[in-house]
């Protein structure tokens, strides 16, 4: 989409400074400059990748715990939806305009700076945080084989394959998480598969499950032995927590659309493809968690073994089949560290996307000849040590403070996201500019953008009731959910009060600058020759 096809009356205030300019374009062409090396493969697969981790693989078995079969499919069905509305507002915005920071950048052109600043920080401190939940998890995992080697080593073996993958590139962090996350996705799909077949009998005890565990112990699980349905209600709200952790990710296409190659291709392809994943991987994964594992079983917590394992891994084991747990169990450490590789990646772009708008200092706007941002890299790879907490403490208690942390500023993202959405349709009404002519623009707007922007204030905000029932305080788990909500409008207020300027208004939003820019990156590629490069095409 050029400027010609959109008409637009541009007043002096609807236009950037040549200062706010130049800064934009130092994006793309100036010295601090990230590179185009991730191909439309890599883009999918990463969209596929940031939606299967260890909330799906591992984090699941405290959400069967907590809520029973019912309780974990309806949170899951519940964020699901969530999920989608965020990413379709997201990806109308980013498949217009794909700068590098995603959303951060988009922040200050239609809410404020402050909004942005607010939004950046969060987004920042989340990725942070989810990198030692994954090293955790990866503890975790590894535990099922050894638990008399200390966590400090499988955490520190994790850590320097993460790292490297990222010191060479997004073109080598693109090919590592193609290869992660085409191994997560064969995975999930075989144990969907095999979980059916399992269910039906077709293991080595043939024991036909069927629904046996939803009709004893029974579809919900009565939260701290909560009689009734307002026990059952406090399950499945239990559930939306860590449901939200196991999507929280899906965004990072909006952050890699910096350096994508063909952005206004890539990207709506990949967005609108996100229910299908959705659907298939996470609805479909906890239907067969909840056929095949009772709530009641007590490998599910986390919190009183190391050596706690998937739900996947449970029902293979009950199954009686030998020796694949191993394997499976293998596969999901490769998702971890996929998860990891994934957190550094986006937490790097993330800083340096702030310091472009000089939310951060200039020092991480520095790059390598090869577009690394090096030291925001070497900045956001230091949190990591936080993983080291599960030496003492216990990795599975570890990974369940920062799941808890990091789905509340998830949750504040997606809230930002939406908000943000809201103003920029706003905008696009108010200048007279026609949607149907966006890269990707989707029926449900702007409706799906409030939604998502309610759910997520609402959620945040009970997620950590169960601390207040009779007998349950619990500081850490006080402070994991509630400090990340608290951070946000903090952050907003100071930079509002510190910096005064106003929110930007509808009639004054920017919707040209450094779009020459994106355009020139866009073209058209050959047409499929066969029936293989068709398929490839379609699902890439």
């Amino acid at each position: 989409m050029s400027k010609e096809k959109i008409s637009i009356g541009k007043s002096e205030t609807g236009i950037q400074s040549s200062e706010a300019l130049d800064s934009e374009r130092g994006a793309y062409g100036q010295s601090h400059d990230l590179k185009r090396q991730l191909k439309n493969r890599h883009i999918a697969m990463i969209s596929i990748g940031g939606v299967i981790g260890t909330g799906l693989f591992l984090g699941t078995a405290n959400s069967l715990q907590a809520g029973g079969p019912i309780g974990l499919l309806l949170g899951y069905i519940v964020v699901g939806s969530i999920c989608y509305s965020v990413m379709v507002s997201l990806g109308e915005m980013i498949a217009y305009l794909p700068l590098p920071g995603g959303h951060i950048r988009l922040a200050e052109r239609y809410v404020d700076s402050a909004f942005s600043f607010a939004m950046g920080w969060n987004y920042l401190y989340n990725w942070c945080i989810i990198l030692p939940a994954e090293l955790s998890a990866a503890a975790v995992l590894i535990n099922y084989w050894n638990q008399s080697v200390n966590n400090a080593v499988w955490i520190s073996i994790c850590l320097i394959v993460v790292v490297i993958i990222n010191l060479f590139g997004a073109g080598v962090y693109g090919e590592a998480e193609f290869i992660f996350a085409s191994i997560k996705v064969i995975t999930i799909v075989g144990l969907i598969i095999l979980g059916i077949v399992l269910d039906l009998g077709g293991g080595p005890n043939h024991d036909r499950i069927g629904f046996r565990y939803w009709k004893n112990p029974g579809p919900f699980a009565q939260f701290h032995d909560i009689a009734g349905a307002k026990g059952r209600f406090l399950g499945w709200w239990a559930v939306m927590t860590q449901a939200a952790f196991s999507f929280i990710g899906t965004e990072i296409v909006a952050v890699a659309a910096g350096e994508a190659k063909n952005p206004r291709r890539n990207l709506p392809k990949a967005i609108k493809r996100v229910y299908i994943r959705i659907l298939l991987f996470y609805i479909g994964g906890v239907i067969v968690i909840g056929l095949l594992v009772p709530y009641t079983d007590p490998d599910l917590g986390l919190t009183t073994s190391n050596a706690a394992k998937s739900p996947f891994v449970i029902a293979i084991k009950n199954a009686g089949i030998k020796g694949l747990p191993s394997v499976i169990n293998a596969a999901l450490l490769t998702s971890a560290w996929s998860a990891a590789s994934s957190d550094l990646y986006t937490s790097s772009r993330a800083l340096y996307g702030l310091a472009m708008v000089g939310n951060a200092p200039k020092i991480f706007t520095r790059t390598s000849s090869h577009g690394l941002p090096y030291i925001s890299l070497a900045f956001c790879a230091s949190f990591s040590f936080l993983a080291y907490m599960g030496v003492t403490t216990g990795s599975g208690r570890v990974f369940n403070w920062f799941a808890n942390m990091t789905s509340i500023a998830g949750l504040m993202t997606w809230f930002g996201i939406s908000v943000t959405y809201i103003r920029f349709h706003a905008g696009f009404k108010k200048q007279g500019l026609d949607r149907k002519k966006l890269p990707y623009a989707s029926p449900l707007q702007p409706f799906a953008a409030w939604y998502a922007a309610s759910a997520c204030f609402f959620i945040c905000l009970f997620s950590g009731w169960a601390v207040f029932l009779k007998g349950s305080w619990d500081t850490a788990t006080f402070v994991t959910n509630y400090f990340p909500l608290a951070f946000f409008p903090v952050l907003y207020i100071g930079a509002k009060l510190w910096r005064k300027d106003p929110l930007v208004k509808p009639e004054n939003m920017d919707f040209f600058s450094g779009l020459e820019e994106v355009e020139a990156a866009s073209y058209d590629e050959l047409p499929p020759r066969n029936w293989v490069e068709r398929f490839w095409s379609w699902l890439m």
